[in-house]
């Protein structure tokens, strides 16, 4: 009489995720590029879309802001069709632009290369992969250095304009009404641009203070994230203003 098959197998014991050998079931947030994995659960897509809602809102949030510099080189321009009598000699501009607003432009866009830089660098997917295993926050030490870099290009842009702001207001006390007229204008436009990098600077200078705080490596590259973009946006929006008042 045949004897039954003995099972040999041996069960192994469950592991709980992120235990042991086994790394959790979600995938580390690693940025809003493409897919590149197999995994179709919710909670693999989870940080990528909180990234891509985040800045779906903050663009919606910069196109709204347009519209105010929108409106005030509509009234620049609409100032500037009918300038009053004793404008000046003909041909010659009511104002010339100071060579240190190209200096200014120059630390901006350097500023943004650097911004641009901090958020690479959260990025990064051995630096995350890293801090997603427990094996401190590489990514965030890596990035930290670019975003205080940045704020002090910034810093040297406001200071920059102040100079040039002083400078107009000579002049605008000195000459005539339609020289006051033209320096209100671009203290305007000028201005308003200073407003948004200032609020930018006041970002950048939460990251350095309170990222280092936030237990989730998603909510950091959030942060940063949104800061780049803004500051970005700020960066296009001032050379649109200075060839308008280039060509104003």
């Amino acid at each position: 009489m045949p004897l039954p098959a003995i099972s040999t197998s041996i069960p192994h014991p469950t592991q709980e995720p992120g235990l042991g050998g086994k790394p959790p079931d979600h995938r580390p947030p690693t940025g809003g590029g493409g897919g590149g994995g197999g995994g179709d659960d919710g909670s693999s897509r989870e940080p990528r879309t909180a990234i891509h809602r985040t800045r779906t809102f903050l663009f919606a949030l910069l196109a709204a802001d347009l519209l105010l510099f929108v409106v005030a080189v509509m009234v620049f321009y609409a100032k500037q069709g009918s300038p009053p009598p004793a404008a000046g000699d003909a041909g010659r501009p009511l104002l010339l632009l100071p060579k240190i607003l190209l200096l200014n432009t120059l630390a901006l866009f350097a500023s943004s290369l650097t911004m641009e830089c901090a958020r690479r660098h959260i990025f990064d997917e051995i630096d995350a992969l890293e801090e997603w295993f427990g094996l401190g926050r590489p990514a965030l030490a890596h990035s930290l250095p670019w975003i205080a870099a940045t704020a002090a290009l910034g810093l040297l842009f406001l200071s920059g304009q102040f100079f040039v702001w002083r400078q107009f207001l000579d002049e605008s006390m000195l000459g005539n009404r339609a020289i006051a007229s033209a320096c209100g204008f671009f203290a305007l436009l000028t201005g308003l641009h200073a407003a948004h990098i200032a609020l930018g600077l006041l970002a950048l200078l939460l990251c350095l203070t309170t990222l280092r705080w936030l237990p989730r490596l998603e909510f950091r590259q959030i942060a940063i994230d949104a800061a780049a973009w803004f500051w970005h946006a700020m960066s296009l929006t001032w050379c649109i203003l200075l060839l308008v008042l280039v060509i104003g």
